[in-house]
């Protein structure tokens, strides 16, 4: 399936996306760096955000290794960005850990895990990049999911850290507007992403989450890169605490079943 993504130009903005090296990350900081955009992509491995750098057309992308739960680390990786590059523009929060179950089948250690990438994550990258990002008049967006929004089966410890990041973007939005910053969100469903790649695969599982969709198809990590772009964007200089469904039509849906003849 043929793309066609609207033009945005992001010519000397600096653009900071975490979990950048692989899916969703990969293709917004890609999408960035295809509109003019000097992107520092961010996350633990270090290959896949080389890889990234290697590709980019502008010749401006930077790899930086980071462990996004810890503070510390966190606070050095955007004083490198600011002090190389001279300010920060847009900061993408994308890194995160899945772990699916309930709450008795999710150990206290994938817990633990997921709440520092998902939660603690979002709250480092947030508190360091705030003073930058008033400085230069910028913008964050997260990566939240429609599992931020409304609940799964078996998937609670999962649905309280996207909701925490989706009630981050609204109260930060809240407390950063009148600093001139805009704080939003996308909420995708289920992306074709080596994270998902499991469910994904499943001859099974595949078909039911794509009958939840009115578009009757996965979300793509390219699907999700033009409206994190959009809500970077000047043209979306009015819009803030929004979270984004990107979703397909999921959350169109009232719910219940699909009784219509296809």
């Amino acid at each position: 399936m043929t793309h066609r993504v609207a033009h945005f130009d992001f010519t000397d903005s600096v653009v900071l996306v975490t979990g950048g090296g692989t899916g969703i990350g990969r293709a917004v900081a890609t999408a960035f760096d295809a509109a003019g955009a000097t992107v520092v992509v961010a996350g633990r491995r270090p290959e896949p955000l080389e890889s990234v750098v290697s590709a980019s057309r502008t010749g401006r992308a930077r790899a930086l290794p980071v462990d996004i739960g810890e503070a510390d680390d966190v606070a050095r990786l955007v004083e490198d960005v600011v002090t190389t590059e001279g300010r920060l523009d847009v900061v993408v929060s994308n890194a995160g850990s899945y772990f699916g179950g309930s709450v008795d089948e999710v150990t206290p250690e994938q817990w633990r895990s997921m709440v520092s990438a998902n939660v603690d994550g979002f709250f480092n990258l947030a508190r360091s990049s705030f003073p930058h990002l008033v400085a230069s008049g910028g913008n964050l967006v997260a990566v939240s999911s429609v599992s931020g929004l409304r609940g799964d089966w078996g998937q609670a410890p999962y649905n309280a850290t996207k909701g925490a990041v989706t009630m981050f973007v609204q109260a930060l939005a809240l407390d950063w507007g009148r600093s001139g910053v805009r704080v939003n969100g996308i909420a995708p469903s289920l992306t074709d992403t080596p994270t998902t790649h499991d469910f994904v695969a499943d001859a099974v599982v595949a078909p039911q989450f794509e009958a939840r969709t009115a578009l009757g198809r996965l979300g793509t990590p390219d699907d999700m890169a033009g409206p994190v772009l959009f809500l970077a964007s000047d043209a979306a200089a009015y819009v803030t605490g929004t979270i984004l469904p990107v979703d397909g039509g999921t959350s169109a849906s009232s719910g219940q079943a699909h009784l219509a003849a296809d």
